[in-house]
């Protein structure tokens, strides 16, 4: 392959010019063990050493203290947070790489350790009956409180503050964790969501709560500095459970995106064989596409030869790629020169400490 190859030609998203399709996914990683939850040194140096991407989207970074349920995040609602993403940022700038912050809350995917005893918050008061990992380990987690009507505004509001801390610390652009079971994702979802207010029945009312976050954050960002995430076809996650309506939904989701002028619609691809389910989509890309106008980014289970090809054939402008940017900090030279890629180890995905964060080496280094 040659420096030609779909991957690695330039793409303007906006008014960002990136040097390659070849995008760092967001990855939750579990470093920032601090009494402050902000990132550090050691998080600059592990997103520096991939800045040859053409973009980094970080880990999903929690809102507020509401949108907490997973420990050792790299937060973004104080200043301290702030002040440790802008030790990331500048890292990545100096390496000529461009940053976008995933913004993340929870909902129910939660446990009351998180939050003073108090309980989760989610669109309905069921119980996803998951696994929350807290501080004491891995606990079950509870019946959440059903957000008011207020609450939901509040949210928004959460979101638009943390879209400013995104700014204040020097991020290129802003991605909206609306996706793999969290609060947007309970939102859109009929096994999640029961409410009888403005935000619960129709898909219109299911999804209003993702473009109230849209239009509060844009007063922040320009919307081609923002992107949403999304995944369509999951069958079951966190106790939600997809049905007929759950594809009818992300249509209408992605056919209203059509009115932002948004950096990029990032999409999965299935996690598990949905094949013997009729009321889901295998082939995410190639559905979607027809159906978005900007532009398109696809996830999961790509490597070199399916990334090149799923932009070869039309159905998405860039890749983004997760494990494979964990062990392979170089990836996109890598992909240049075909070479072969480092194995990743799973056992120190969510540990602290620099052991297969920082120490993977580059092709020069081996």
């Amino acid at each position: 392959m040659s420096k030609k190859q779909a991957l690695l030609r330039p793409i303007r998203i906006g008014d960002l010019e990136l040097k390659n399709r070849v995008i760092m996914a967001p990855m939750t990683r579990n470093r920032a063990d601090n009494e402050d939850e902000a990132a550090t040194e050691l998080h600059a140096e592990y997103y520096s050493q991939r800045a040859g991407a053409g973009l980094i989207i970080t880990e999903g970074s929690q809102v507020s203290q509401e949108a907490k349920g997973y420990i050792n995040v790299a937060n973004i609602y104080t200043q301290k947070q702030i002040e440790g993403w802008k030790k990331v940022t500048e890292a990545v700038h100096e390496k000529g790489g461009k940053i976008f912050i995933q913004l993340w809350h929870v909902g129910r995917i939660s446990h009351p350790d998180h939050h003073n005893g108090d309980k989760p918050l989610a669109p309905s008061a069921i119980n996803p009956n998951a696994k929350s990992y807290t501080p004491d380990g891995f606990k079950d987690t509870v019946t959440p409180e059903a957000m008011s009507t207020d609450k939901v505004k509040e949210t928004v509001q959460d979101f638009k503050r943390a879209a400013k801390n995104a700014v204040d610390a020097g991020f290129d652009g802003i991605e909206l964790h609306s996706s793999n079971g969290y609060l947007f994702h309970q939102f859109f979802n009929q096994s999640s969501n029961k409410r009888e207010d403005r935000y619960g029945g129709s898909r219109e009312n299911r999804t209003r709560f993702l473009f109230e976050v849209l239009e509060a954050v844009k007063v922040f960002w320009p919307e081609n500095r923002i992107g949403v995430r999304l995944n369509p076809s999951l069958h079951t996650i966190f106790g939600m459970e997809a049905d007929e309506e759950t594809i009818p939904t992300f249509e209408y989701i992605v056919k209203k995106l059509n009115d932002y002028d948004l950096a990029y619609l990032h999409l999965s691809e299935p996690f598990n064989d949905i094949s013997d389910v009729d009321f889901l989509v295998n082939n995410i890309a190639e559905h979607f596409r027809p159906l978005y106008k900007g532009n398109l980014m696809i996830n999961a289970g790509f490597d070199q030869e399916s990334g090149n090809s799923v932009i070869e054939d039309g159905h998405a402008d860039m890749v983004s790629y997760g494990k494979l940017f964990i062990s392979n900090p170089d990836l996109p030279t890598r992909f240049e020169k075909n070479a072969e890629l480092s194995d990743w180890d799973e056992d120190t995905f969510y540990v602290p400490g620099a052991k297969g964060y920082t120490d993977y080496p580059t092709m020069d280094e081996l």
